[in-house]
């Protein structure tokens, strides 16, 4: 069991000796799992998650965006447990936008849930939607084939952001893009970390795109899972194309990818 921060800064997400069963605790998805992440002010963090496919990765984002409860422990958010009045916007590798409102009335919704007048939810939707780079497109349907995937994603991102910009949890959000729009996505992703410092939550099966968007890696290993090792991204906290033919930056893909092989090996 890995040793988390816990220092005189505030904790933005806390999951405490968490577990999962879905048999009546025959048997354990997860078990007496420990995340704290602190929150660092005009900075953020961006932690990434990653591990064997059936470890539990998307599951741990569902508890911190209040969308599952665990069999036991508890998920805290800003020290208060998560619930109807402070869950966590999250993004989803499937393409989440409704397809018969318009992407800038799919931006808006929070707003428009919280009661905000049209006109100021509006502008502020289209902060976000120029942000983006989708202006242009706030008129159209937020559907396939209307906009492309990585539109859609980016309408997520959005939606997501005004909803809650401290936070964005982000399930494997550029799975399913062909190369060139992740690429395109992973800088639009560390271009809006440097601008509003959230705290983000990101999982993927991506190592190299792990190492170029996180500062904290932790791996997760099989069923009953738990975190076992943390890598801490020693790169510069503005990060660029050619970040990724640095040195360091091979040294620390080869490290994540060899602590995935151990921990494959844990069983």
């Amino acid at each position: 069991m890995l040793n988390f921060k816990d220092t005189t800064l505030n904790n933005i997400i806390e999951l405490r000796g968490i577990s999962q069963s879905y048999d009546g605790g025959e048997s354990y998805i997860i078990k007496d799992l420990d995340l704290l992440i602190e929150d660092k002010p005009a900075q953020g963090q961006f932690v990434v998650i990653l591990g064997m496919s059936g470890c539990g990765k998307s599951t741990l984002l569902r508890y911190m965006a209040g969308l599952q409860d665990p069999t036991s422990g508890s998920v805290l958010v800003k020290d208060k447990p998560v619930g109807r009045d402070n869950r966590v916007s999250m993004v989803f590798q499937q393409y989440s936008s409704l397809p018969w409102m318009t992407v800038l009335d799919n931006v808006a919704l929070a707003l428009r849930y919280n009661g905000i007048a049209e006109k100021e939810r509006n502008e502020k939707a289209m902060e976000l939607i120029e942000m983006v780079g989708l202006a242009g497109h706030e008129h159209k349907y937020a559907q396939y084939p209307t906009l492309s995937g990585g539109q859609l994603q980016r309408v997520a991102i959005a939606r997501s952001l005004i909803a809650n910009s401290e936070i964005l949890l982000m399930d494997e959000p550029f799975g399913a893009l062909d190369v060139k729009t992740r690429l395109q996505m992973q800088d639009l992703l560390a271009s809006i970390w440097k601008k509003f410092h959230p705290t983000i939550v990101f999982v993927t099966h991506d190592i190299s795109e792990a190492v170029y968007l996180g500062d904290d890696i932790y791996i997760m290993k099989s069923a009953p899972s738990q975190f076992v090792e943390h890598i801490s991204v020693d790169l510069p906290f503005s990060r660029e194309r050619a970040t990724k033919r640095e040195p360091r930056f091979v040294e620390l893909v080869n490290e994540v990818e060899d602590r995935m092989v151990k921990v494959s090996e844990m069983g």
